[in-house]
């Protein structure tokens, strides 16, 4: 099965790069172009892709906002960021959206190749440079001397968030640790009511930040 994708760039060379690129590869198909994240917004809802690669700064709706709007309607859309910014302000943004990945536009085409095929898997992408980012982050945040994020969780909520971030669906959580669908569910909605979280991308975060898991698992 053919691996759908909506590019979303305001550089309509990127965009003609990656296309051609991409529709080289066997199980992958551009089905839409986006010029700014409004336009993004609106193809989403049409063509239903499989997965959107997303630019954060373009004109009338800037990226961190079009994957909020896209997530809102298409929950089940893969959104992977390729931008040139490995600032903290825009990797968090854009993480608390909602993206499945987040690559730098001077990475391989190989590497956005593996994210894409990551990502359809329920699994998390990100390039090194943008982990050391979240990395140093949390470096500073342990200089604050801050209670950890994850302290108010219960030991099985641990062990739910840390296959949540290893990119296990619902169901094959329930096997692994026993226990019924609906009680994962369950655990689920607790963990990120305690984190104040609203997607599994923030949820992957923290569990990095905790070592609760890797970007290798």
């Amino acid at each position: 099965m053919e691996i759908k994708i909506l590019l979303a760039d305001d550089h309509k060379i990127t965009r003609a790069g990656l296309k051609a690129l991409l529709d080289g590869q066997k199980n992958m198909i551009v089905v839409g172009e986006a010029e700014n994240g409004r336009q993004a917004v609106r193809l989403a809802s049409e063509l239903t892709p499989d997965v959107i690669v997303m630019d954060i700064n373009m004109p009338e709706l800037n990226g961190i906002e079009a994957t909020r709007q896209i997530l809102a309607e298409l929950p089940g859309t893969k959104i992977i960021a390729l931008s040139m910014y490995s600032d903290k302000r825009y990797v968090v943004g854009m993480l608390k959206a909602g993206v499945s990945g987040y690559l730098l536009k001077n990475c391989a085409f190989d590497e956005l190749v593996s994210a894409i095929s990551s990502v359809v898997k329920n699994q998390n992408y990100m390039s090194q440079k943008i982990a050391n980012t979240i990395m140093k982050d949390y470096a500073n945040f342990l200089e604050t001397g801050d209670a950890s994020p994850t302290s108010q969780l219960s030991v099985r909520e641990r062990e739910v968030l840390q296959l949540i971030a290893e990119g296990l669906k619902t169901k094959d959580i329930a096997t692994r640790i026993h226990v019924s669908v609906k009680t994962v569910e369950t655990h689920r909605q607790q963990i990120m009511r305690k984190l104040g979280t609203t997607s599994v991308a923030e949820l992957t975060k923290i569990a990095l930040k905790e070592g609760l898991t890797t970007l290798d698992t």
